[in-house]
């Protein structure tokens, strides 16, 4: 799993004294204490969402949407929110699933359309079960932007895609495995992947949100920064939005899915990004809506690896806030940090996203967090 930020770990830590029922002044205290925090700690603006028995009971933004202008975060701006973008490839992987339109133990080479197989274990099967959970031995280190670093008829190195290790006896972190797996989608589905994910998890739980850049509001962007250690400034990183328009104007179905970035592609603001964390905490259904099954949302939040604790685009951690033990994600990216947890039981979650900030860790932590995080608590 991901490390957390600062930022992350500082709201995470606030958000609990919300949670704990503390008053007014004691909220005000933690806030005006996150925004001296920032000042500390090159922050150019962070958006939080806290969620307790279903219900959306505290949003707040700080800092600035943008540097240039000093335009102010505010609470309906959107974010490309990184890795926790994963969750909603496999949730709509478990609607396909319920469908009967596959299984997670097919062999990823029969749905994708041509052959993945490690060459170390030609006769171990890769499934999408494996693919969803990071355990299928592939890697990103020919890419992952194209299908073609994984294809043998487009990749003559494509051999270096996969570990030592064979499929389902080992973990790594792989953004391929979820591309590969928007392209699947498309292929079962015969919808486009930003477009199926809007229509049958979005659009049935009323978020704005979405993949396409040109399919959104633009004004709406929050700009993201990465810190740049030698000049110790947050610099802007454009990238993290670019439409890749002439790509998808010349889009193939169940091919060219890596433009839309099924991995990381998701832009949508806090407050939204909140509601999705409500549906999977309620085992799959918001406010009257069902999204997946019970057994579906289970099966994602069930950790496969007990080294990273990591299900199906659900981690499990007790690192965050003492005594509790919360199932989401991370994003990291562009100097974007993004983080989506919740407790199952007790039913309570965060988000938490910041567009740009120091990225000092220790123990996983940022080290301002180690020393003030009693103080939080």
């Amino acid at each position: 799993m991901r490390r957390i930020s600062f930022l992350s770990s500082v709201i995470l830590f606030s958000v609990f004294i919300i949670l704990s029922g503390k008053s007014y002044s004691q909220q005000s205290k933690v806030e005006s204490c996150i925004s001296e925090m920032m000042q500390q700690s090159k922050v150019a603006g962070l958006s939080v969402a806290v969620v307790k028995h279903s219900r959306l009971i505290y949003t707040r933004s700080f800092g600035l949407k943008d540097l240039e202008s000093k335009a102010p975060l505010s609470n309906d701006c959107i974010f490309r929110i990184v890795s926790i973008s994963k969750s909603f490839s496999a949730t709509s992987i478990m609607q396909l699933v319920e469908a009967k339109k596959l299984s997670l133990d097919d062999d990823v080479s029969n749905l994708v359309g041509f052959k993945v197989r490690n060459p170390k274990h030609p006769e171990t099967v890769i499934t999408l079960r494996m693919m969803l959970s990071h355990r299928s031995s592939i890697n990103d280190s020919e890419g992952y932007f194209t299908l073609d670093a994984i294809n043998p008829d487009k990749n003559t190195n494509w051999a270096k895609c996969y570990n030592d290790y064979e499929p389902g006896k080992g973990y790594q972190y792989c953004n391929l495995n979820y591309n590969m797996t928007g392209a699947i989608i498309e292929k079962i589905s015969g919808e486009r992947f930003d477009q199926y994910v809007k229509r049958h998890i979005l659009d049935p739980l009323q978020l704005y949100g979405g993949y396409c850049v040109d399919s959104l509001d633009k004004t709406l962007f929050a700009s993201i920064y990465e810190y740049n250690a030698d000049s110790a400034k947050l610099i802007a990183s454009p990238g993290a939005y670019n439409p890749r328009s002439a790509e998808i104007a010349n889009y193939t179905m169940g091919y060219s899915t890596p433009v839309l970035s099924p991995t990381g592609g998701m832009k949508i603001s806090a407050t939204d990004l909140a509601r999705y964390m409500t549906m999977h905490m309620n085992l799959g259904k918001y406010m009257g809506t069902r999204i997946i099954a019970k057994k579906s949302a289970l099966v994602m939040q069930t950790q496969l690896s007990e080294e990273e604790a990591y299900g199906l685009a659900i981690s499990t951690t007790d690192k965050l806030i003492p005594g509790k033990t919360m199932k989401g994600h991370t994003g990291v990216a562009y100097g974007l940090y993004s983080a989506m947890f919740f407790h199952p039981k007790e039913k309570f979650g965060i988000v938490v996203i910041s567009n740009g900030c120091h990225p000092g860790y220790s123990d996983g932590f940022n080290t301002v967090i180690r020393k003030n995080g009693g103080m939080l608590v």
